[in-house]
């Protein structure tokens, strides 16, 4: 069984200067999970190539985060990932896309990647998705023409989440919006960052950071104890 983890190529903000990209935790915590299972992964962004990383997110006194920075074998899988048409989707049981503002400008208008959800997820594969990372599942449709997460329970990145983060006024839309405009149930902690996911058959959300390891957690229960 493989799972294929989806990061972004973007790294520049409208205005701010600092650099946006992957938000390192939320790809460390679900491959540590997964590599403890012994679960082979490959990474795919929506130009293939070098992963940028939100710099803000780079804090290796995580020891999670260290461990895989310094891991020379997964640097390369940042620095080399696949494009979406190296991928063979019924390789894969499951498919995660990671987050960092990033995602927001090239995840949810890219077809090769939605053409894989879709697959994955038809022939019963799962779906999951934490933070930003949910914006990818924004125009996933299914073959029968509905919208994948339309009366779905999900959750991801809130409104209050980005308002308290002060960046508001880079971000291109605000996630929880388009969600329930897709018609899906939208959910969120009563706390923002804390931890929190949700689960609708096959499709597994995480709201933000934090819940990166639960996202794994649960994809893995789901995946091998059932």
């Amino acid at each position: 069984m493989k799972v294929l983890i989806v990061c972004t190529n973007h790294e520049t903000f409208p205005n701010k200067t600092g650099k946006t990209g992957l938000w390192l935790s939320e790809l460390t915590y679900f491959y540590d999970v997964m590599s403890k299972r012994k679960v082979l992964m490959d990474i795919v962004s929506p130009l293939g190539g070098k992963i940028p990383l939100d710099e803000r997110s780079l804090d290796l006194k995580d020891e999670c985060n260290a461990k895989y920075w310094e891991d020379a074998t997964f640097r390369s899988k940042l620095d080399n990932s696949l494009s979406p048409n190296d991928v063979d989707s019924t390789d894969y049981r499951l498919i995660y896309f990671t987050g960092g503002h990033g995602a927001m400008w090239d995840f949810s208008e890219n077809t090769a990647l939605q053409k894989i959800t879709r697959e994955i997820y038809e022939r019963n594969g799962m779906v999951s998705a934490v933070c930003h990372g949910v914006c990818g599942l924004l125009n996933v449709k299914l073959s029968d023409g509905s919208w994948l997460i339309q009366d779905k329970y999900v959750t991801g990145f809130s409104n209050v989440e980005e308002t308290l983060m002060s960046f508001v006024s880079e971000v291109p839309y605000h996630l929880e919006d388009k969600l329930k405009e897709r018609g899906a149930h939208y959910t969120k902690s009563m706390i923002p960052f804390m931890e929190f996911i949700e689960m609708d058959e096959r499709l597994i959300t995480g709201q933000n950071p934090n819940s990166a390891k639960k996202v794994a957690s649960k994809a893995l229960e789901e995946l091998f104890e059932k």
